[in-house]
């Protein structure tokens, strides 16, 4: 006597299963950006500025040779920790952009020279396109030069993912962003902690 073939999962309880699959994943990935733009609002309010090995500047737009207002206040930021003997160095950072005669990381080391920091105390990275990479390329830097602390600066929104960038890489960092980087309202506040929280998955993903 032959035996019944097994009986296969029906159509509909195949659907519920990955209906309630998808669910989950939508839900575990709305809890990841909440909680990752709660860290980005927490960590935006802190100035943690104090001694360290560097000062390092992640980079924003340059117009032809002169830095974008955005920049031209990190750069004076950076500057300010500097006088106040916080740091030795100074790290600029930033690729070119559509002027391949200019970097934004040459750009600021100009500037920051212009400021009368002596050049000595100055690197610029100029061959990364995103924070990633800018992170990545200043912790090499770091320890080819028996550097093993920084004081990030860069707007208030991004530092808590360009803390997360530098700290996977071993390094250890303070952040203190630039002071007027503060939102002009509560609907650009969201936008920015949207953008940083989402930027921040799809590193954790290893999607960028």
């Amino acid at each position: 006597m032959n035996r019944a073939a097994p009986a296969r999962p029906r159509p509909r309880r195949r659907r519920r299963w990955i209906r309630w699959v998808a669910a989950l994943a939508v839900l575990a990935l709305a809890t990841f950006f909440l909680v990752a733009s709660r860290q980005i609002v927490q960590q935006s309010g802190r100035d943690e500025a104090q001694p360290a090995d560097v000062i390092v500047v992640f980079g924003a737009a340059e117009y032809a040779g002169r830095p974008s207002p955005v920049f031209k206040a990190r750069l004076d930021h950076a500057y300010a920790l500097f006088r106040r003997n916080l740091a030795p160095i100074v790290i600029v950072t930033g690729g070119s952009g559509d002027d391949p005669r200019f970097s934004e990381g040459g750009v600021g080391r100009d500037y920051l020279i212009s400021r009368g920091i002596p050049e000595h105390n100055l690197i610029a990275e100029t061959q990364s396109s995103n924070t990633s990479r800018e992170a990545g390329r200043v912790a090499t830097i770091m320890r080819v030069n028996g550097l093993h602390s920084c004081i990030a600066v860069s707007d208030r929104y991004h530092m808590f993912r360009i803390k997360a960038l530098l700290e996977s890489e071993g390094v250890g960092v303070y952040g203190s962003p630039r002071p007027e980087s503060r939102a002009a309202s509560g609907w650009q506040a969201a936008q920015l902690v949207a953008r940083e929280a989402v930027s921040y998955m799809l590193w954790r993903m290893h999607i960028t």
